[in-house]
């Protein structure tokens, strides 16, 4: 990989570009080219220009890889070894990727627009935490004894559901895959993976990795094609036993609708957000700049739960817009192989221009622009941090997910007047709190209607904590040892005992 110091020698910057090695569909243990032999373009966001060609995966490829799973989870290994031998298994795809960090750092953050120094120190190594939790609780999946009446004995037992169809977003590539393929391994399944089509790059070097590791063959299947084809042929696909999709409301319903119209497939899903933050008169000014702007301009606002409603109560909220405005501005955006970067690109030109669209329709409704508005670059997806004061709950720009750096600021004045405006939405994945008041914190935390709610802090995950959201935010957890239960089938056995001494 080369340098980013420097330039070329018209004098401009070197847009660092990593090597592409893998481009084809990942099936039963081998890279294939697609069935129709068609491929797709994957760009990079900063330049816009082509970055590889990706063999497009469709219902035939999709075929074949359900197929290779299905024989895996039938008649292969990996259901069949003991949670030990698939932890070490894991553990072992987990070393190959730290010590792959820089090239998987490289492929998300080309791919994506996302900070290749932040890809190194929190997206990879999160993957890595993820895939090793769920190695740990690989050989921890266990029935219970029933205490059933009569002359009988009881018991449950936790088996793996089959073959699972995973469809992952953009926005955290490599985090996402792990995500839902790690506890999804633990309990023995095997995947379908198909990657967004922004972002196909790292898990198509995944696989690769987890061939390395010793998994078997048919376990991980990784297919890289659109919506419409290949995440549709896995959502109603005869074979598929449960989907996980994170992603839009919209897709979530279509995933839905094809479990029902199909085999009627278990479904988990991780939809969309418009997450409030709320920030209390008591609550440290410089704290809640600083938390809020990481809440919604972090990953370039490109977050499921970007803080993009900040509510401010009415005693600090003249000396909070001041600075949070100071801070938007100070936040750099720029390339994002560049270190002193803090922002980059949108992930692709559809969603660069879906954001500016929302800017136009605060602007046309009547709230007021305070800083940003417009591209940063002349070329390459990139938005200046934006924010917007004066907004109204029934705005677009207030409750629709822009999935950019779009800030919208409102006023409070009362616990209760906050409450209701931060579950003024649709969607309920997250939510934030910022106050000193302990009874402050307890309540609100109890009566925002979220998934997740962070008090002084934001983006706090953990492995051992469950994540989903309420209402329109979907259904199901990850992370947190409920998540392998998405994966598996409880099965009780009764047994009669008809000579007990005791029953």
């Amino acid at each position: 990989m080369g340098s980013n110091e420097g330039g070329g020698c018209d004098g401009k910057p070197v847009v660092v570009v990593p090597e592409i090695k893998y481009t084809k569909l990942f099936i039963n243990g081998e890279f294939v080219d697609a069935a129709s032999g068609k491929t797709f373009e994957t760009r990079d966001p900063r330049t816009g220009d082509v970055l590889a060609h990706i063999a497009e995966a469709d219902k035939a490829d999709v075929d074949l890889a359900v197929e290779a799973a299905r024989e895996a989870f039938e008649h292969g290994m990996w259901p069949r070894m003991s949670g030990y031998e698939r932890s070490r298994a894991m553990n072992k795809l987990a070393d190959l990727m730290e010590q792959h960090i820089e090239e998987l750092a490289a492929l998300d953050g080309a791919d994506a627009g996302k900070l290749l120094l932040l890809g190194k120190i929190i997206d990879i190594p999160s993957a890595v935490q993820m895939l090793r939790y769920y190695a740990g609780a690989a050989d921890k999946i266990h029935g219970e004894s029933l205490r059933v009446s009569g002359k009988y004995q009881g018991y449950t037992l936790k088996e793996p559901i089959g073959v699972v169809g995973i469809i992952i977003p953009w926005n955290f590539p490599s985090l996402m895959f792990f995500l839902k393929i790690s506890p999804a391994l633990a309990a023995g399944c095997t995947v379908v993976v198909k990657p967004a089509e922004q972002t196909p790059l790292s898990a198509l070097y995944y696989a690769h990795l987890a061939k390395l590791a010793g998994i078997p063959d048919g376990v991980i299947n990784v297919v890289p094609g659109f919506g419409p084809t290949a995440g549709a042929a896995i959502a109603s696909h005869m074979d598929v036993d449960s989907v996980a999709f994170t992603g839009s409301g919209e897709v979530g319903r279509l995933i839905m609708e094809a479990s029902a119209r199909s085999n009627l497939k278990t479904v988990s899903l991780e939809l969309g957000g418009k997450s409030p933050l709320i920030i209390f008169d008591d609550a440290d000014v410089d704290m809640a700049v600083e938390l809020s702007r990481l809440a919604i301009f972090f990953n370039k606002g490109e977050v499921c739960v970007a803080g993009s409603r900040v509510y401010v109560q009415e005693g600090i909220y003249d000396e909070f817009v001041k600075r949070a405005v100071v801070a938007a501005q100070n936040w750099k955006v720029g390339d994002p192989f560049d270190v002193a970067t803090n922002m980059g690109p949108q992930v692709d030109k559809e969603q660069f221009e879906r954001v500016l669209r929302y800017i136009e329709h605060g602007k046309s409704e009547g709230a007021t622009l305070l800083t940003g508005g417009k591209p940063a670059s002349d070329k390459g997806y990139y938005i200046e941090p934006t924010i917007f004061a004066d907004v109204k709950e029934d705005m677009k720009i207030a409750q629709d997910e822009i999935f950019g750096p779009v800030m919208s600021l409102m006023k409070f004045k009362t616990v209760d007047e906050a409450i209701e405006k931060a579950n003024c939405t649709k969607y309920g994945l997250a939510a934030g709190i910022i106050t000193k008041n302990l009874d402050i914190a307890n309540r609100v935390s109890r009566s925002v209607r979220a998934g997740t709610v962070w008090v002084n802090c934001y983006f706090a995950f953990d492995p051992e904590a469950p994540f989903g959201g309420y209402k329109m935010s979907g259904f199901g957890r990850d992370q947190g040892m409920m998540a392998i239960d998405k994966y598996m089938q409880v099965k009780s056995v009764i047994t009669a005992v008809p000579d007990s001494p005791w029953y």
